[in-house]
């Protein structure tokens, strides 16, 4: 299987898995009243401190991790801020997966040779 095919399925399966979480976690602060270009500030008035933050490794900024707890189930959920210190994503992973994840997808594909690209 080649590379892109497996980033593919990574990243489908990552989005079932959101949408289930979605609806579990629908009515958390942090995942129904954070958008897109809030400041830090706004994040943790709407949420609290996060249990931890980080500088993204693939573009600049940082991003907070948070770890949603609901009917005994955890869950983690990262809020994403971009050079400026504004929200630019929020993802149902920690921010090293998210981080992993850019990072595998920026990799050059590599050349499988010959026609037909079997690779074998």
């Amino acid at each position: 299987m080649n590379r892109s095919t497996c980033v593919l399925m990574l990243a489908l399966s990552a989005l079932a898995g959101c949408s289930t979480n979605a609806s579990l976690y629908h009515d958390n602060p942090l995942v129904s009243k954070v958008d897109t270009g809030m400041s830090k500030a706004q994040v943790v008035q709407i949420g609290g401190q996060p249990d931890a933050e980080s500088a993204r490794t693939v573009v600049a900024g940082s991003c907070f991790d948070y770890m949603l707890v609901k009917s005994g189930r955890k869950q983690p959920y990262s809020i994403s801020f971009d050079g400026n210190g504004n929200v630019d994503k929020t993802t149902f992973m920690t921010c090293a997966e998210w981080s992993n994840a850019q990072h595998k997808a920026r990799q050059p594909t590599p050349s499988m040779g010959g026609v037909g690209g079997s690779g074998y």
